[in-house]
């Protein structure tokens, strides 16, 4: 009978052990589905930052925007629009030279890129989605820099993998240019 006791409470005590692993063991993320059937982030993408190799007028230049899916997100990453929200000029991008890589400079593909000129969107779409626990450089090459200084500012919202998704807005992508001469 005491064997028999002690098994069963060593038993208890695997299953309680299993089950706590599942709670304070490796982070598991779960998606967010609401009652509709929309998918979202459990924990939203964060835009780190955003940066231009030359803020010289009128001259073709690389725009970054370095996006970071935490490993918490529950979703992969499957799209991403930039949307040009402040600047004089309508920014123009060559979207045959548009890239995305990790940061282990592992390229990705790109299963769609779109830009609409009249709502000053670049859509950039994954494939596959890009898993949580990634941080992703965007690269757009401009046609050309605006030929005016002063400040640009691109609206980054990101998109889960799924049919029906919430966006999430990631912030503001803040470009500053020079204008002819330097000054502003």
């Amino acid at each position: 009978m005491y064997l028999a006791m002690r098994a069963v409470r060593r038993l208890d005590l695997g299953v309680i052990l299993l089950a706590s692993w599942g709670i304070f063991g490796l982070p598991c993320a779960q998606a967010v589905k609401l009652r509709d059937g929309t998918v979202q982030f459990v924990q939203p993408p964060q835009l780190v930052k955003a940066r231009v190799t030359d803020i010289s007028p009128g001259v073709p230049a690389s725009y970054y925007f370095t996006i970071n899916l935490p490993s918490s997100a529950g979703e992969p990453l499957q799209r991403v629009i930039l949307t040009q929200q402040q600047g004089k000029e309508n920014l123009a991008f060559n979207l045959k030279r548009i890239r995305a890589e990790t940061e282990v400079e592992q390229e990705l593909t790109l299963a769609d890129v779109t830009s609409n000129r009249e709502q000053k969107t670049v859509s950039i779409a994954f494939n596959p989605p890009i898993p949580p626990g990634q941080t992703v450089n965007i690269r757009l090459r401009s046609v050309k820099n605006p030929s005016f200084g002063g400040v640009y500012l691109f609206r980054v919202t990101a998109y889960p993998d799924g049919e029906k998704v919430r966006s999430q807005f990631l912030g503001f992508g803040r470009f500053q240019f020079t204008s002819p001469g330097g000054a502003f």
